[in-house]
């Protein structure tokens, strides 16, 4: 399951020409992989100026969110943030959505699990603002918890946790 951000938007400014997003893996210096030559951003239009600085608003907000659930995640995370990106018309990659995923399998016990659960939920809830899909793996994780919390219950019910004990009355 992976928990990310807004689905990737399409920031557009009707640029001179349209530049399609492109799908890329996560690393630190992807979104300056391309530099632009000094001559290059004096040619840029008023317009294409306005659509760079959104791009590098949202490569920034996207970055900060996959951020959020990795340092939530902690060891279920099974990977590093990916990121589709959005070529600028100044020929730099931006991040304008992204994912992380993470191990969402039960514990070996109920209490385990329970564990798990609540990681997944402070997880995806962890961005300042959790999208939808964020939303929903969260939703998810309280229902395994739930279910968790049933079969600790039904356990203890049916006498078998260590922690009820059993005392014999014969003299």
């Amino acid at each position: 399951m992976s928990i990310g951000a807004v689905p990737p938007s399409s920031i557009t400014a009707t640029p001179a020409r349209e530049l399609p997003p492109v799908q890329a893996s996560s690393s630190p210096a992807a979104a300056s992989e391309i530099t632009p030559t000094a001559s290059a951003s004096t040619q840029l239009s008023r317009e294409a100026l306005v659509l760079i600085d959104k791009l590098k608003a949202r490569d920034t907000e996207v970055r900060q969110h996959e951020q959020a659930h990795m340092a939530a995640a902690g060891g279920l995370a099974t990977s590093g943030a990916t990121f589709t990106y959005q070529r600028g018309p100044n020929g730099v990659n931006y991040a304008i959505g992204g994912e992380v995923n993470i191990d969402t399998s039960p514990g070996a016990t109920p209490e385990e699990t329970i564990q798990r659960a609540r990681t997944i939920q402070a997880a995806a809830l962890a961005p300042a603002e959790p999208s939808g899909p964020d939303r929903a793996v969260a939703a998810q994780a309280q229902q395994m918890e739930a279910q968790a919390r049933a079969e600790l219950a039904q356990r203890t019910y049916q006498g078998g946790s260590p922690a009820q004990p059993m005392v014999d009355v014969y003299a």
